[in-house]
């Protein structure tokens, strides 16, 4: 009990503010929107509209952040990705403006922006008038209805006409009930103003097919270009590794060819050598398989790649597996692999860490790993960082990737990957 009116007392707080927000803040950002559009055709809204609408986008973001945090409700967010290079300048603005204009996100942000300053306020302001209200009813009977009434009379409160003390405690037992009525159902209404805001805010069907095949399209070139930097990578360490020790093992064979018979305590010597060569440009041969696709990868399974993996670390790394009997499509174990491995490398290199976690599970079609670690925290993706590398190579898959990285640690990395077990 003690924790439902807590709730409602909190969702009527909230309400307060997404209320008085939406018709302030909300109108103030519609009308300059509006104003802004409706002045390109003289020039001035190229100007203004392209801040204006960002202003928009920044509020949309906000209220999109407040739904994942108050309730867990997720709203994707639509926008299209505006190119990273436009030009200087009044054209430059001209361009951003146009490309702003043409995405229908920026038309669904202007209609939430209109409803949620209509509806929206309206919903979310019956959650603390419901308690303010009650209050109102307690105030009159302690007598606030007397010189009301002998001023002049015609008090209600809500249908109850105040013109006597019976009159007034009825209003008090009234908003009583409605006190009680609204720590049960602020809760909703609060909710209800984030549901106008999702069925708004989020991409229509559309949108989400648009805005998969772009990213699609972007992780194909960023696989590409990562297949390229592989290839180059794997001719430079085959030219400057195995291939250099190869070449020298040859001369020393043919060396020891010509000496076999002259000078055999030398002959041995260089086959000493050679032998030695040999060894290495295996090894070598070996790391650039291992770095290519694991073979316990390939021979044992994600989990117990995962587990090898954990044991090479210099920190102790707990590993746990829920993993149902199949195994992911090759290419999915690979960036998963490698995935882990990148964090591991991050959490010892970067965060200075001394204990990690894995969890490895797989659940709703999908592959979901998390790398937990006791390091400095303060990660996060962008900058070329690893992160951004791990992010690239799970795109390719239609994987996400959340980072949780507030400063002082724990730091957690989690990775969701669809795929189908066979």
């Amino acid at each position: 009990m003690v924790k439902k009116i807590r709730a409602g007392l909190l969702a009527g707080g909230r309400g307060f503010g997404l209320a008085t927000s939406g018709m302030a803040v909300g109108i103030l950002l519609f009308t300059l929107a509006v104003v802004s559009i409706s002045l390109i055709p003289i020039g001035v809204g190229v100007l203004t509209t392209p801040a204006a609408l960002d202003a928009v986008r920044v509020y949309a973001n906000r209220r999109r952040s407040l739904a994942h945090e108050w309730l867990g409700m997720e709203i994707a967010v639509p926008y299209r990705a505006l190119p990273g290079t436009q030009r200087a300048g009044l054209l430059g603005t001209a361009e951003r403006c146009g490309l702003l204009l043409k995405d229908p996100a920026t038309w669904r942000d202007l209609e939430w922006l209109f409803a949620d300053m209509t509806a929206g306020a309206v919903v979310a302001l019956l959650a603390p008038c419901l308690l303010l209200y009650s209050v109102w009813g307690i105030v009159l009977a302690a007598g606030v209805w007397k010189p009301i009434d002998n001023a002049g009379g015609g008090l209600w409160f809500t249908f109850v006409h105040i013109t006597s003390q019976p009159t007034a405690n009825l209003a008090a037992v009234l908003g009583v009930v409605y006190a009680f009525l609204g720590l049960f159902v602020n809760p909703y209404l609060v909710r209800a103003n984030f549901a106008i805001a999702r069925s708004l805010l989020s991409p229509t069907r559309e949108q989400a097919l648009a805005l998969r095949v772009e990213r699609l399209t972007e992780t194909r070139h960023d696989a590409v270009d990562s297949s390229a930097a592989e290839l180059r990578r794997i001719e430079r360490d085959l030219h400057d590794g195995a291939q250099a020790r190869l070449v020298a093992m040859g001369m020393n064979l043919g060396t020891i060819e010509a000496l076999i018979e002259k000078d055999p305590e030398q002959a041995k010597l260089l086959l000493a050598k050679a032998r030695e060569s040999s060894a290495e440009a295996l090894t070598e041969l070996r790391d650039l398989v291992r770095g290519i696709h694991p073979p316990v990868l390939a021979e044992r399974g994600l989990g117990d790649a995962v587990r090898a993996l954990a044991l090479r670390m210099p920190v102790m790394v707990d590993v746990d597996v829920e993993l149902p009997p199949g195994r992911a499509e090759a290419p999915v174990e690979s960036a998963a692999y490698f995935a882990v491995s990148e964090l591991l490398t991050n959490a010892v290199k970067h965060a200075e860490a001394d204990r990690i976690w894995v969890d490895l599970s797989y659940a709703g079609g999908a592959l979901r790993l998390s790398v937990t670690d006791n390091g400095r925290g303060g990660a996060n993706v962008g900058g070329g960082s690893g992160l951004s590398g791990v992010e690239r190579r799970l795109g390719t898959f239609d994987g996400v990737l959340a980072v949780s990285s507030p400063v002082g640690g724990p730091t957690m990395v989690t990775v969701e990957i669809p795929c189908a077990l066979s």
